[in-house]
C-alpha cells in the first residue's frame, strides 16, 4: 500500500466518532493510519464525563489540547492540562478520567486500535 498525500486536518472540520462502548464518554476522530499506508495512529479525543478503563496495546502518548485529564495507572495517577502530555508503554492497564478534555493522541502501531 502507498502513502497518502500530505494534508492539513482541523479538529472542528474532523468527523468525530463513538469509541466502543464508552461513545457517550469518548469520540474519536482519526487523523492517520493503517488506511493511510503508515503503522503510526493519530487524532482527537474528546472526553466528557470519562471513567474508560483500558489495557494499553500499542505505545501512546496523550497531548491536553483543552480541558484536563488524569490517567489512573498502578503507578498512580497522572494529570495533565493544556499543553502537557503522557507517555504511555503497551501493557499499561489505566482509567482513563476527565469531565471535560479534548486530547491529541499518537499511537504505534496503529493497527493494534480496533483490537478489543
Amino acid at each position: 500500500m502507498s502513502k497518502s498525500e500530505p494534508r492539513v486536518m482541523q479538529p472542528g472540520e474532523m468527523n468525530f466518532v463513538p469509541r466502543f462502548e464508552y461513545g457517550a464518554q469518548a469520540q474519536v476522530a482519526v487523523a492517520c493510519g493503517p488506511d493511510d499506508g503508515t503503522a503510526l495512529g493519530c487524532g482527537y479525543v474528546r472526553m466528557t464525563g470519562a471513567e474508560i478503563p483500558w489495557t494499553i496495546k500499542y505505545d501512546e502518548i496523550v497531548l491536553v489540547l483543552e480541558g484536563s485529564i488524569t490517567i489512573r495507572t498502578g503507578s498512580g495517577d497522572l494529570t495533565a492540562g493544556p499543553q502537557d502530555s503522557i507517555w504511555l508503554p503497551a501493557g499499561t492497564e489505566l482509567v482513563y478520567a476527565s469531565e471535560n478534555a479534548l486530547l491529541f493522541y499518537a499511537i504505534h502501531p496503529a493497527n493494534l486500535a480496533d483490537t478489543s
